[in-house]
């Protein structure tokens, strides 16, 4: 095993301009009142990672431009779509014009754990809610699915941008798999 080097790594990466171009994955985001900056950043830099196709940033999320965050996602700030809607409820409505299935990563009394998301969810995309308190009420009614993270130490929750990353992977891994299974090729996957 040898370590790639960081011109190696590089040559592998896509340009700006080509991953705006680039064939997308079918998962979308939604951030409902996330407050923290740095979180923000860092979802928008998973979601890169992913060729996410869209993410909505709603409520009192704060969004682009802002040095805070543009320094935490690194560039891709310019390779994510996204757009910003202060009532949840509008974007919500684009989503599911859409026929996109919309994921509640919440704890509530319907979750299932994340390794039981059906097969047959995409599109889709995972919501996700305030550090603090969480998805709000609507949201939460507005769900196909509710979906949690099982904990099993003494703490009952994960950071949000690490609960993010968590999920949109999975649901990743899920849509990969799908495709190998359909013979289909997955860009970027070996």
């Amino acid at each position: 095993m040898r370590k790639l080097t960081h011109s190696e790594i590089s040559s592998r990466r896509l340009s700006v301009e080509d991953a705006i171009s680039a064939a997308r994955s079918p998962i979308y985001g939604l951030l409902e009142n996330v407050r923290s900056l740095y979180n923000v950043g860092s979802i928008f830099r998973t979601s890169d990672a992913i060729l996410l196709s869209k993410l909505y940033l709603t409520g009192f999320t704060p969004y682009p431009p802002r040095p805070e965050i543009s320094k935490t996602a690194l560039g891709a700030v310019e390779s994510v779509p996204w757009s910003y809607h202060k009532r949840p409820l509008d974007a919500l409505d684009e989503i599911k014009s859409m026929g996109i299935k919309f994921i509640l990563l919440e704890q509530t009394k319907e979750s299932i754990p994340i390794w039981e998301i059906p097969q047959d969810i995409f599109p889709a995309c995972i919501a996700v809610g305030n550090e603090i308190g969480g998805t709000t009420g609507e949201i939460v009614d507005a769900a196909d699915v509710a979906v949690d993270i099982p904990m099993l130490g003494v703490k009952h929750s994960l950071n949000v941008a690490v609960a993010y990353g968590i999920a949109v992977y999975r649901l990743y891994e899920m849509y990969i798999t799908q495709r190998r299974g359909d013979g289909a090729a997955v860009p970027g996957v070996r």
